[in-house]
């Protein structure tokens, strides 16, 4: 192996080991270092870093689905699977940003007030919000399914990959940091915008396929991606004019906003009827 060789493997396993170490709750070693090529990977390679959490939020969707019993319960304890799985920290951006965006229109007093860690009234609004968005769309998943719980379980891990792809969109260039330093520094423009517009059309792909190989409308999977992404897009486009670019707390907001919108498109494709062979 050719040392320019060795480099690019490097790099690619310092940004495969600051994905999970950013977004999941799985232990791993720390990256050997990191710098705006590696946070680039990291941000693509995002959608893997997190399938031990989508691993969680699926085996709870089986069980339901081969009971038929309690959808509701099954996808609450589905949703605190997940965030035990991410120790809350996207739960905690959101909050910060819900509590930023709520504060002042001035751009250095949201940003304080996002930096003190406190959870005021908007932040714990919007947590409720969106949790609930994501439970009760993965119940309707759990009890919908029209090919069984294969259908849900692809559908859901699609959204929860889909929420975490999105992180590689907002992070093209043309999207700034609101602060010199911190994650949203040092991931802001860190990812080509063909990479991530490929990112994204390739797992749709992949979603499709799977879905017509368990039965389920393979149009459902580009219908996920897409709300994920224009929900994601659409908080980050928010927050930039509001904050003057984005945090790791704007981050963790887009990660939970997408999967809840993600979520909700999976179950209101669901309950469109398949049509008839």
């Amino acid at each position: 192996m050719t040392a320019e060789n060795r480099c690019g493997a490097s790099t690619l396993v310092d940004g495969w080991r600051m994905s999970v170490g950013t977004l999941t709750a799985v232990p791993i070693t720390p990256p050997s270092r990191i710098d705006r090529r590696i946070a680039g990977h990291a941000m693509l390679l995002a959608p893997l870093a997190a399938l031990p959490v989508a691993a969680v939020w699926a085996s709870f969707a089986l069980v339901a689905g081969l009971i038929g019993l309690l959808p509701s319960v099954f996808a609450a304890v589905a949703i605190a699977g997940t965030t035990l799985a991410t120790r809350a920290m996207h739960l905690d951006g959101l909050a910060d940003t819900a509590d930023g965006l709520s504060a002042s229109y001035d751009r250095d007093r949201a940003l304080a007030v996002m930096k003190t860690g406190d959870v005021g009234p908007s932040g714990a609004a919007a947590i409720a919000l969106v949790l609930f968005l994501q439970i009760a769309a993965s119940a309707s998943l759990f009890v919908l399914a029209p090919a069984g719980p294969a259908a849900a379980v692809v559908l859901g891990v699609l959204a929860l990959c889909a929420s975490r792809q999105v992180l590689a969109l907002v992070c093209t260039p043309g999207t700034p940091a609101a602060r010199p330093g911190g994650l949203g520094a040092t991931v802001a423009g860190s990812v080509p915008l063909w990479a991530a517009a490929t990112a994204l059309g390739a797992l749709a792909i992949v979603g499709s396929t799977a879905l017509a190989a368990v039965g389920g409308a393979w149009w459902a999977a580009p219908l996920v991606v897409l709300t994920a992404t224009l929900s994601g897009t659409a908080t980050t486009r928010r927050c930039v004019r509001r904050f003057g670019g984005i945090t790791g707390d704007v981050l963790g907001a887009v990660v939970e906003i997408s999967f809840a919108a993600g979520l909700c498109a999976a179950a209101l494709a669901l309950s469109v009827p398949m049509p008839a062979v």
